[in-house]
């Protein structure tokens, strides 16, 4: 019997002990902090269902990613709120539009920041879908256009990554084929390749000002049940030209992340969304758990379902636990 001679506690019994013999790890760099950047000066405001976070003024941006450089981050992924909404969501593509503007700030300053571009148009429709509506549904095609033209404007503002989360057909390929048409052949795509229509989203619905007007988003981005379906939509983006994958949310689907590592091998990113992050917060904040064990917990099991990468609000906070402050 192998009862006494293996007692798996031994190696359980201290911190250095457990610390020796870690499967999982998780260092600042592989976590990227999603951040909103809106007009203004001097803007910091204050997302309620996101504590701690803000929609903030470029100026405001610049000083929050002092930070994240000084924590050595992995990088940052922005989100633009512009002033002016329409149906050709045009904030959108304009070179001095929001991100355009942030993303030549904050390559001015910090240079060897990883600054990655969120390329969609919810924030930017009047009607808060992610492309040109026709007799009410989104046009795949014609928004094909749309978002391609965000891309290169994004990469020509010095952007290091752009990462198309509208769940189009054929959104990768029409990306890949203007960035290289316009000299961007060195710029990489992190496609939000598995994105579900998830509930887990509502906190940013509120921080992006991008709740839709109409109906909902379950015609474009997938159905929570299915599995084997991520993986074909995985396959296609990088037949298409995709350098780097996303499953979002995910702790809810960690499935699909063991799923997307063990058959795919390329770079795995994962978004815990900000449902994800305003729970832990509301049940920390009503004394039910414990903050920053549960934060590293479920960080963590990302990581150990196979995330290369970890989009997070608790970036920040993570990284600073790690680094023992």
């Amino acid at each position: 019997m192998p009862f006494p001679v293996h007692r798996m506690r031994r190696m359980r019994s201290t911190e250095p002990l457990r610390r020796l013999v870690r499967e999982t790890t998780i260092e600042p760099s592989d976590l990227v902090l999603p951040l909103f950047v809106t007009e203004g000066e001097r803007v910091r405001n204050p997302i309620s269902s996101m504590p701690g976070n803000f929609q903030l003024s470029i100026d405001e941006l610049v000083q929050e990613c002092a930070e994240c450089v000084e924590l050595g981050l992995g990088g940052v992924i922005l989100f633009g709120i512009p002033e002016h909404k329409d149906e050709l969501a045009s904030e959108a593509y304009r070179e001095d539009g929001i991100v355009q503007r942030a993303v030549r700030a904050l390559k001015t300053r910090y240079p060897g920041l990883v600054v990655i571009t969120d390329v969609c148009n919810c924030e930017y429709t009047s009607h808060g879908h992610c492309g040109k509506v026709v007799d009410g549904d989104v046009d795949n095609d014609a928004t094909l256009e749309w978002l391609a033209a965000s891309a290169v404007s994004h990469a020509r503002s010095g952007a290091d990554i752009v990462a198309p989360s509208d769940m189009m057909d054929g959104r990768v390929a029409a990306i890949r084929r203007a960035l290289d048409q316009a000299g961007y052949v060195k710029t990489p795509i992190l496609s939000y390749a598995a994105k579900y229509a998830s509930v887990f989203y509502g906190p940013f619905r509120e921080a992006a000002e991008s709740a839709p007007q109409f109906g909902d988003r379950r015609s474009y981005q997938m159905d929570p049940p299915n599995a084997r379906e991520a993986m074909r939509e995985i396959a296609l983006d990088i037949e298409e030209g995709a350098d780097m994958i996303m499953v979002k949310p995910a702790m809810p689907y960690l499935d699909i992340l063991r799923m997307a590592r063990d058959r795919f091998d390329v770079p795995l990113a994962a978004y815990q969304v900000s449902g994800e992050f305003s729970m832990i917060k509301a049940a920390a904040a009503s004394g039910w758990l414990d903050e920053q064990r549960a934060m590293m917990e479920s960080l963590t099991a990302i990581r150990r379902a196979g995330a290369d990468v970890i989009l997070t609000y608790f970036a920040r906070e993570a990284a600073r636990l790690l680094a023992g402050g």
